[in-house]
């Protein structure tokens, strides 16, 4: 006999448990956001999949050439669409998203292919590619009017998307956190970029051993850690190493190519819309005299903003006062 269904003092107690394991395992299974079993009712596999307007839910969508691409969305009004940096997901935005889901958006993040829990990719990783990616998203969730965010790698994601297939509506604004364009490579057209060595000595650094190195990045420059007096956190850095070993080595390493070499000069020109330009004076990873002080001199409406001592990942360390920043500008 199943012990669950016996009749004896801890029945009702066997049976209670037995049913939130299974509620579990739906929302597990079905990805959504929420891990507490026992906050929702259960519901359908199918159901759960499905992506409704308002509700928390995340979900993947199959892209031409078979790649899934993995997104979380919830909230309702003018779409928010989030695009993370490298090596990381979707969320390295969850500061971004509780806030602005919480101020009446709808919020949107994906994980670039190869990133996160979109599956590994071989094939694709440049940056029409990944922009082709976003744009398959938003048409899927049917985004109009959106504003578009991105920081670091995803901030030149952002900039090709909003080049490409901002028109006719679909974007209203665009936002770009110590974002990589106009090119963030040394070259004899960008003097002033990032060295070559260095950027060699990422790519080592990913294929010998990606784990350690991503641990001393996130411990280090990324967040302005290695500075005198910082305040370390070391949930800030598991959680960014966690991100980082979820994505696929190949992809990862081939968008280290993707986000030192790509141009974005003649996207920034043609781009219509308003542009903010954030960026952190104290940027070790994409310096702001190469990157953003140049973009903006680009768009046609673009603002610059800058934050004395900030770091590469502020959106993160400093949370509250970027996420106040991007409100004003996009209710400006």
């Amino acid at each position: 006999m199943n012990p669950i269904l016996s009749d004896g003092p801890n029945s009702n107690r066997d049976a209670t448990n037995a049913l939130a394991v299974s509620r579990r395992k739906v929302l597990l299974g079905a990805a959504t956001v929420t891990g507490i079993a026992l906050a929702q009712p259960a519901a359908s596999a199918a159901q759960t999949l499905t992506n409704f307007t308002g509700d928390k839910t995340m979900s993947t969508i199959t892209v031409k050439d078979g790649t899934q691409i993995f997104y979380k969305e919830w909230g309702t009004g003018q779409p928010i669409v989030f695009h993370h940096g490298w090596p990381l997901s979707g969320d390295d935005w969850d500061a971004q998203m509780m806030f602005f889901s919480e101020k009446g958006f709808r919020v949107v993040a994906h994980d670039r292919r190869g990133h996160g829990r979109s599956s590994p990719a071989s094939t694709g990783n440049d940056m029409d590619t990944y922009a082709a990616d976003v744009a398959a998203v938003t048409a899927h969730l049917g985004l109009r009017d959106a504003v578009h965010i991105g920081h670091s790698t995803g901030g030149g994601e952002a900039i090709r998307y909003v080049a490409k297939y901002g028109s006719g509506g679909r974007v209203a604004k665009a936002v770009t956190i110590g974002a990589i364009p106009p090119v963030l490579g040394k070259s004899p057209t960008n003097p002033n970029g990032v060295p070559p060595e260095a950027i060699a000595g990422i790519r080592a650094g990913v294929i010998a051993n990606r784990a350690q190195f991503y641990e001393d990045f996130a411990a280090g420059p990324f967040y302005g850690f290695n500075r005198p007096g910082a305040a370390v956190s070391k949930g800030v850095i598991a959680n960014w190493v966690r991100q980082a070993m979820a994505g696929d080595i190949k992809a990862q390493v081939d968008c280290i190519a993707v986000f030192t070499e790509t141009d974005f000069t003649a996207d920034l020109k043609a781009i219509q819309q308003p542009v903010l330009v954030m960026h952190g004076e104290d940027d070790q990873v994409a310096p702001i005299g190469t990157t953003s002080r140049l973009a903006v001199k680009l768009l046609k409406h673009g603002t610059l903003k800058t934050y004395p001592g900030f770091p590469h990942g502020m959106a993160t360390t400093h949370a509250d006062v970027i996420n106040a920043d991007i409100l004003t500008f996009i209710r400006g």
